[in-house]
């Protein structure tokens, strides 16, 4: 299960710094209370700390034994948010640490998705996934709130991407 944790971790990395031509630009108007969006292509945010990476795929990206491994469908038309706190600590690359994390996933029509997380932990390794329907060339925009555990701020990231699926 490590191996497949690892493989999750790689995917995610590497898919981390991509975005998809149509994903909003950063700067966008954002509600009152809600941070404005990220720069399309940034996948991690810092606040003092801690850091707060965070991504959204196609899960047909991901490998069959990843999907498999947690239990999620592979396809163009289905999405994977995979959020993670890393506290940072110096000469290292940080630790993961585990937290309340929630979502609201959105699309520009304001439907909201199901978008329930659940954490994953394998070893030192904490992810919250969730993984849900998405239509093609569908713009959703992602309001992630994190409170790392033994924490009392909340960290928030707000993000689009743009999914096509067939």
């Amino acid at each position: 299960m490590k191996k497949i944790l690892s493989a999750l971790a790689v995917v995610l990395a590497m898919l981390a710094g991509c975005s998809r031509e149509g994903d909003a630009p950063a700067g966008t108007a954002a509600p009152a209370g809600r941070p404005q969006a990220e720069a399309a292509g940034v996948a991690s945010k810092d606040f003092g700390d801690y850091v707060v990476h965070f991504n959204a795929i196609s899960t047909d990206q991901l490998t069959p034994e990843v999907a498999q491994a947690y239990n999620i469908v592979r396809s163009r038309n289905r999405a994977l948010l995979n959020v993670s706190i890393v506290k940072k600590i110096e000469g290292t690359p940080g630790q993961p640490v585990g937290g309340s994390v929630a979502a609201l996933v959105a699309n520009d029509t304001g439907q909201v998705k199901d978008a329930r997380l659940r954490e994953i932990r394998e070893g030192e390794a904490v992810y919250y996934i969730a993984d849900f329907a998405v239509s093609n060339a569908e713009t959703l925009v992602f309001t992630v709130d994190a409170t790392p555990i033994n924490e009392a701020g909340r960290f928030s990231v707000r993000f689009t991407r743009t999914f096509y699926g067939d």
